[in-house]
């Protein structure tokens, strides 16, 4: 489902061909087995499945099987002896209803193999570029890798910074990711309002440099990798959602000094999002990008030019 509204395009999970393929299959696998099973019962004994009769009704349930992962064709195999001891049971008078049930037999193991073959494959992660966010779940966003598993889609993007913008403007926060930015005032969840360095002085670069001292004692595993005399972006380890690796793993925080102003301007997101199916809203990340913001603030005694924001949760 799509808007005009790139940061408000609900997202989806995208889904696993494979896995989908095995579950019609099974399915049918299923249906075809409660037929043949129902035809050879009342073949073999005379009856109706849908016969009142108690032993006829658990002759028949006895063939019905279920079909799941981890199943081998030897269970099928089991599952089918049954049918298959009916079929080589004394010779009917009827030749041609034995052919037919003996193909029945075969399409019914035939499609048993198919669908074991797709649900006992190694359920490798596919991954995809998306260098323009065109997939639901990275609308909004750049430079991204889609990782995509049946039960879970992870996004992870690298194309949000300031650098990438060519109006030189902090980026803003889409619905699919974690975070907070002062340029995200069409999306209310995602905006927080911008900073002012008054009540501590009106010095920009004394103001600044008491934000990159905050912004290096905040927490620990925090790291600077780019500082002008406007311009800072570090990066923090993920907290939330766990479980990420590497380059993934991180959150990145940028701030901009407006000295015209005396502003600071920010952004602090998360670069992956984690959606689990069927949700349609990334994992939370329990406002962890927005507490770290409030917890620099706080260090420097400074003031928002608006509401304190809480986030997608009450902090």
């Amino acid at each position: 489902k799509r808007t005009n509204n790139p940061t408000r395009t609900t997202p989806f999970c995208e889904p696993n061909l494979k896995s989908t393929m095995a579950f019609s299959i099974t399915r049918l696998l299923l249906l075809f087995t409660s037929w043949t099973s129902s035809t050879l019962t009342a073949s073999a004994f005379n009856v109706s499945p849908h016969s009142n009769d108690a032993i006829s009704r658990t002759k028949h349930t006895s063939f019905r099987t279920t079909i799941h992962k981890g199943t081998t064709i030897n269970t099928i195999l089991q599952a089918t002896n049954p049918i298959k001891h009916e079929i080589d049971a004394p010779p009917s008078s009827n030749d041609t209803n034995r052919s037919t049930m003996n193909r029945r037999q075969n399409i019914l193991l035939l499609l048993a193999s198919t669908a074991l073959t797709l649900n006992n494959t190694p359920l490798s992660a596919a991954s995809a570029a998306d260098p323009t966010g065109s997939l639901p779940t990275a609308a909004g966003r750049r430079k991204c890798q889609t990782t995509t598993t049946p039960a879970s889609t992870i996004v992870s993007c690298y194309g949000d910074l300031r650098s990438s913008n060519a109006d030189g403007r902090l980026s803003t926060v889409s619905s699919t990711e974690n975070g907070v930015s002062t340029s995200s005032v069409r999306n209310p969840s995602r905006f927080s309002p911008p900073w002012t360095y008054l009540t501590e002085t009106d010095s920009p670069g004394v103001a600044w440099k008491s934000l990159v001292n905050a912004v290096n004692n905040s927490e620990g595993g925090i790291k600077i990798v780019e500082l002008t005399d406007t311009y800072l972006h570090a990066t923090a380890p993920t907290k939330f959602p766990t479980g990420l690796t590497g380059e993934a793993a991180l959150d990145d925080l940028e701030f901009v000094l407006k000295p015209e102003d005396n502003l600071v301007l920010y952004r602090g997101t998360s670069r992956t999002s984690v959606f689990v199916y069927p949700l349609t809203q990334p994992v939370s990340d329990r406002n962890t990008n927005l507490e770290r913001l409030e917890k620099i603030r706080g260090a420097l005694g400074w003031e928002e030019l608006g509401y304190q924001q809480k986030g997608s949760k009450m902090l």
